[in-house]
């Protein structure tokens, strides 16, 4: 069985969470796309950690991780991860953690040039997290990446380094008018990190083209959302990558197998973080007293997000484009302290409804329709069952499943590993 575990909006939406709980009926989980740029949250028993490169499965035992090609990796962020879960008692080794040999690697200059262009840009900036995505997705484009199988071979490494050092500083000097970086540094840097992580680099396709022969079950795990996808997202308010399920198999390293089930991850209510159109967005109180009570923070840059009420034109879209089976509803437990609910069902401008999901300025311009529900005013951190729940609580998902197409199959009540309802 090939599972996705994808984002249908703007990404945090809980993936990390759901990852966690799934991977317990997975053999291997794979992370397929993105770098250090998103974090996904996991809180079990063992506490409270949150991953930017590793994948979610990683607490599992019994489970291989597998980072794919098509991630972009930050190895010093990398081994900082594993030293993290090391100091917590969690021995990470070979056996449940495989990188793929063809994955590029972030790379310091990525990291300067990410913040140069940013500065540049001032207040037209696209919000970046500063971690070098843009930048080496470019380069991995440009065939100027350098892929973690190349730390095997140093003197061939050395004379790439060379040679790419002397391209970036065209771009740093001559461009930015920055400092000139050494191409030495980055080279000492490269083995610093890279020859830690040996143990760990393999050809993941080959492994899991075995597994898939087997029977075995494989989950991949996206990160971000539908939204932040390079070609079906609000471009130029995307990350640099494909968020959706359709490149899961090839971000992983078998792009000739198909998926068996895409599973959508929606919260309760909207969030986000970065620059963009966000057509529910709250302001004020309205919108602090929801983050608050969201924890609404960013888990890799911990900047507050953007808040608002569940967007259903965004959801139905994103639902469209991941091609997803069935949707996990986070964060129902959040909304318990609002008397009224709003739910964008339609977006408007110049007295035109839009009940599909716009581009460009109509995007930009339009303001939401809401209908309100009636709240439930009760904790639902301790429910299990869909009938422990109050009717208003029922309702709502009812209401949200109606309006998206596409079935609600888990609801999370709370961030621990067994708060969430099963409704299938």
């Amino acid at each position: 069985m090939k599972t996705a575990i994808v984002g249908i909006n703007w990404g945090d939406e809980g993936k990390g969470r759901m990852v966690d709980l799934l991977s317990q009926d997975q053999d291997v989980v794979v992370r397929y796309q993105g770098g250090n740029n998103a974090g996904h949250t996991v809180v079990n028993d063992r506490g409270k950690f949150i991953f930017n490169l590793l994948p979610s499965g990683i607490l599992r035992e019994d489970v291989v991780n597998i980072m794919g090609n098509g991630m972009v990796i930050d190895i010093e962020h990398l081994c900082n991860e594993l030293d993290d879960l090391e100091s917590k008692g969690i021995k990470i080794t070979g056996k449940n953690l495989k990188i793929s040999n063809k994955a590029v690697i972030c790379m310091p200059y990525h990291v300067l040039l990410d913040v140069y262009e940013e500065e540049r840009l001032k207040d037209k900036k696209y919000g970046s997290t500063k971690r070098g995505i843009a930048p080496v997705y470019a380069d991995k484009y440009r065939k100027k990446g350098i892929r973690m199988g190349e730390i095997f071979f140093e003197d061939a490494l050395y004379k790439r380094v060379q040679e790419i050092v002397e391209y970036e500083n065209l771009i740093i000097e001559g461009g930015y008018s920055k400092d000139r970086i050494d191409h030495n540094e980055i080279y000492h840097w490269l083995l610093k990190y890279g020859n830690r992580l040996k143990p760990y680099i393999t050809d993941v396709g080959f492994f899991l083209t075995e597994l898939i022969a087997n029977d075995k079950n494989i989950m991949f795990e996206a990160q971000l959302g539908a939204l932040r996808d390079i070609d079906f997202g609000i471009y130029p308010y995307t990350t640099s990558s494909s968020t959706l399920a359709a490149y899961a198999t090839i971000g992983a390293g078998i792009p000739g197998e198909k998926l068996d089930k895409i599973i959508g991850v929606v919260k309760a209510y909207s969030s986000c973080v970065g620059e963009g159109p966000f057509t529910v967005e709250m302001e004020g109180e309205e919108a602090e007293k929801l983050r608050e009570e969201g924890q609404e923070y960013g888990a890799a840059t911990g900047r507050p997000r953007r808040v608002g009420a569940f967007d259903a034109v965004a959801t139905r879209y994103g639902c469209l484009v991941q091609g997803a089976d069935e949707i996990a509803l986070t964060k129902l437990d959040v909304l318990s302290y609002m008397e009224e609910i709003p739910v964008c069902v339609a977006y408007e401008l110049d007295g035109k409804r839009f009940e599909d999901f716009p581009t460009g300025e109509i995007l930009n311009k339009s303001k939401p329709v809401f209908e309100y529900l009636k709240g439930w005013r009760s904790d639902v951190s301790g429910c299990r069952k869909l009938e422990d729940l109050p009717l208003e609580a029922v309702e709502y998902i009812s209401y949200i499943q109606e309006l998206i197409g596409t079935k609600i199959t888990y609801v999370s009540v709370g961030p621990g590993r067994d708060q969430y309802i099963n409704i299938k």
